[in-house]
């Protein structure tokens, strides 16, 4: 039987990931810990164990008492204030928040000295602004950050380093890069478009007006059910101190995945850029390579960007009333 501490086990990935071992682990124990509580039931699940702590990662204390209480065999590090435009707005808060909740982490499993893996969820958006030419990006490449959350993922990834060479601690790291699916807050670029083309189609229209930010930027989508796998792969499989980015390995525009939603939804619609949405700096195009991924063990990505999309309406189509939006601080 073995143990699963999940960080931001109330957010978007930890949700999906729980279903994920219900789905394929038998007996798991999961001790989900959040600074607010899961909208989602440990009663919905058939083949785990599940408990939830309400904590602010940033005790440092509570954290060292949690963990030596449970003593993980895997711990699964989520927690992050993950949006890219929330960190232009509150850069101090954005990155202390995110270093310091990892490094209370990180402290905690040297002084216990404890044998559990660690897994690092780090961010393509380290990878910055890149001529076409160099991609598809793969983990050799220099990482030039170009924004305050980037920043923080890439000081993640090497306070990481730091811990497995100078320490010894068991830790991967991943590069993921944009992940969708279900569940997903608008305050994110993808169930934002969902949520507004889904109030067209419900209020009676077949055609309206769509606000973006700047949709020619081409983004490598992964959908998050193929992610969560990866995740629990490299727990088990993952080489310690390597870093794997979690990706499809393709390019897609922001236009053209509203073309596609609007093609679902049988919508007509223009768009109007809202200039709030715009950011001082961004990344124009992000694909990944996942060659070594695939290579060192064996996860390979099934779901179609055309599936998640219509999952993704689906679900705004049922749940659209109940979903406002919420800044949600975990990836």
């Amino acid at each position: 039987m073995k143990k699963y501490l999940i960080t931001g086990y109330a957010g978007f990935v930890g949700r999906h990931f729980v279903e994920y071992l219900d789905k394929n682990e038998t007996d798991a124990v999961i001790k989900g810990l959040d600074i607010q509580k899961p909208d989602f039931s440990r009663d919905s699940y058939n083949n785990i164990h599940m408990d939830f702590e309400k904590i602010d990662l940033l005790d440092r204390d509570r954290v060292e008492n949690i963990i030596f209480s449970f003593q993980p065999d895997y711990i699964l590090h989520l927690a992050s204030y993950s949006s890219v435009a929330f960190s232009w707005k509150e850069p101090i808060f954005s990155f202390q928040n995110n270093m310091n909740i990892y490094l209370n982490l990180l402290e905690s499993i040297r002084k216990l000295n404890l044998p559990v893996r660690i897994l690092s969820i780090g961010s393509s958006e380290g990878y910055g602004n890149v001529n076409e030419d160099l991609l598809p990006l793969t983990e050799a490449h220099i990482q030039k950050p170009v924004s305050p959350y980037a920043v923080a993922r890439v000081s993640q990834e090497m306070i990481s380093k730091v811990y497995v060479n100078g320490y010894g601690l068991d830790i991967v790291m991943t590069r993921s890069f944009h992940h969708i699916g279900p569940f997903q807050k608008d305050i994110f670029v993808i169930p934002s478009f969902a949520r507004q083309l889904v109030e067209m189609k419900t209020n009676g229209n077949t055609s309206g007006e769509l606000i973006t930010g700047d949709t020619s930027f081409v983004r490598d989508f992964t959908d998050v059910r193929d992610v969560v796998g990866a995740y629990d792969l490299l727990l088990k499989k993952g080489k310690t101190g390597e870093i794997y980015n979690v990706c499809s390995g393709r390019g897609t525009s922001l236009s053209n995945v509203i073309s596609n939603m609007t093609k679902i939804l049988d919508l007509h619609i223009h768009t109007r850029v809202n200039e709030k949405l715009l950011r001082p700096s961004d990344n124009r195009i992000v694909i990944g390579s996942n060659e070594k991924i695939k290579r060192d063990i064996g996860w390979h990505n099934h779901i179609s960007l055309e599936q998640s999309l219509a999952d993704i309406i689906d679900y705004w189509r049922q749940n659209g009333s109940k979903c406002g939006d919420n800044q949600n601080g975990h990836a």
